[in-house]
């Protein structure tokens, strides 16, 4: 190490020096982290510490050199060296960064496998974080070197990275050991872990890999990622030592980041998108063990989709109990005969043709409230249109209907509005609906309602009908609260306030309905 930092100051290094130079480094950050250079030369280092008395097969051990056709080398050559060290500062290995266009090796070149450096099991930064982690009970996760150093020097003083590998479980055991993270009544979740993730493909893998080993920590872990993409190194060069600090104070929960990456990828906007998003993000909140954290999120994820907390229940406990090949894709199974491709799979016993199956009945319609109301708002309609009355009417047409096969007859009724009240009016609705739905028509018309005559048979449809419409109406207020949520009002102020002025009307749809 020490011959490696002698060599920075000689007229060889200044690439080094220069490299260092843009990344915001003096020579007094250099020297706090032991930075030195690596000559290009294939014997430099090796021929020093033959003058010290060492061996090539103790070199060889350490790392230090390789093996070739021409005999011994340098590994390190023409590179920025650091040093890797244990908690007690001694030295266990170097990562090396290029520097030299006509250098074909890796970016970063570290010591490989040795009876005393194990990458696993090491953390750059750790001899300079130690004490302030266990103080503190805190830690940040970079993803580099020079992210260590620039956090250190902002004064984020417990700032550590992996060297060369992905953050393992070997990594957490060191971490909690230092952090003092014991998962018992006294102290979990009192300390905390906070990584950062360059936005790219590679430092996206990374954060599903911490995500993945999260619940190994009895510790709160938490994400930071700056909104602008920057990694610290270069969020310090651009913005400063505050800039970061306020990353790292602004992290975010690393269950709450995970979710909403995944909501990312869905267009809330739209039906599809929202339950897409819903189903990608219900085995996320079905993984947290912790009780209070389950139930919160559960929460919040209704409120970031913009759906009932109800769904949002039904969603996860149905992503507890599936297994990865039984996770829900949305589409019918392909051993659905509606999916076959063989002609022959579509005819009944002894190919004597079509096999058609029978129109849906009102007797196969589930029996929860949901479906009962649609279905009692529709026999109003269908039995009694002059009581319900047009504008009702009208408005059952553009309601959202849970039940498909009643949402058919739902499309029927708008499609014959012109009809509504005349004495051909369900003969109407029949004919509207695709063939086979005309048989629940008929059961609908027929079906018996409370017995009521006179001014309450009129009350009791228009009710019904309004109930229907009201529920739609709170469910489209659900919706737009879901988006105003979603909606930063300093940065989009003019559609925030749109949202606004929907909700604000929504409600006072409501409300008239509630009173007419």
């Amino acid at each position: 190490a020490d011959f490696f930092v002698a060599q920075l100051a000689t007229p060889a290094a200044e690439p080094g020096r220069t490299f260092l130079g843009t990344r915001g480094f003096d020579a007094a950050a250099a020297s706090q982290f032991g930075i030195g250079f690596a000559p290009k030369s294939y014997d430099a280092l090796s021929s020093h510490l033959k003058t010290l008395g060492f061996t090539e097969e103790e070199m060889l051990a350490a790392g230090l050199i390789g093996e070739g056709d021409r005999g011994a080398y340098d590994r390190f050559r023409g590179r920025l060296v650091w040093p890797i060290r244990d908690t007690t500062g001694q030295t266990l290995g170097f990562g090396a960064r290029k520097l030299l266009d006509d250098d074909q090796g890796p970016k970063y070149l570290n010591t490989p496998e040795t009876p005393v450096y194990r990458k696993s099991q090491v953390l750059y930064g750790l001899d300079l974080a130690r004490r302030d982690i266990s103080r503190t009970k805190r830690v940040v996760v970079v993803e580099g070197y020079t992210d260590v150093m620039a956090c250190h020097l902002a004064g984020i003083t417990t700032a550590v990275a992996t060297c060369g590998t992905a953050f393992g479980v070997d990594h957490i055991k060191v971490i909690r050991r230092v952090l003092g993270d014991v998962d018992n009544s006294d102290s979990h979740g009192l300390g905390e872990v906070i990584f950062t993730f360059d936005p790219d493909e590679a430092g996206q893998k990374a954060a599903s890999r911490a995500f993945g080993e999260e619940q190994r920590f009895a510790a709160q872990t938490y994400v930071a990622v700056a909104p602008d993409g920057l990694d610290p190194c270069d969020l310090r060069l651009a913005k400063g030592d505050d800039a970061l600090r306020r990353l790292v104070d602004e992290r975010k929960p690393m269950f709450e980041f995970m979710i909403r990456r995944v909501l990312a990828a869905f267009d809330l906007e739209t039906v599809e998108g929202r339950v897409g998003a819903l189903r990608a993000a219900a085995p996320v909140v079905a993984g947290i063990r912790d009780s209070a954290l389950h139930t919160g999120y559960i929460r919040n994820l209704a409120g970031w989709v913009g759906v009932d907390p109800k769904e949002v229940v039904g969603a996860v406990a149905s992503a507890s109990r599936a297994k990865p090949s039984q996770q829900p894709t949305g589409r019918p199974d392909r051993g659905d005969s509606r999916w076959s491709d063989d002609p022959q799979d579509a005819s009944g016993e002894g190919g004597e043709g079509p096999n058609v199956k029978p129109g849906p009945s009102i007797t196969e319609l589930p029996t929860d409230p949901v479906t009962r109301l649609e279905r009692d708002a529709l026999m109003a309609v269908l039995q009694y249109p002059d009581a319900v009355g047009p504008e009702l009417g009208q408005r059952i047409g553009g309601v959202a209907f849970t039940n498909t096969t009643l949402a058919v007859v739902r499309d029927g009724i708008a499609a014959s509005m012109d009809a509504f009240t005349q004495p051909n009016w369900a003969d109407r609705v029949a004919e509207e609906v695709p063939s086979g739905f005309s048989t629940i028509v008929s059961q609908l018309v027929v079906a018996p309602i409370p017995d009521k005559a006179g001014r309450e048979l009129s009350i009791y449809c228009r009710g019904v009908v309004a109930s229907l419409i009201g529920r739609d109406l709170l469910a489209k207020k659900a919706e737009l609260l879901g988006r105003l949520q979603r909606t930063d009002s300093s940065a989009e102020p003019d559609r925030y306030r749109e949202l606004q002025r929907e909700l604000m009307g929504i409600e006072a749809e409501r409300r008239a309905l509630i009173g007419d």
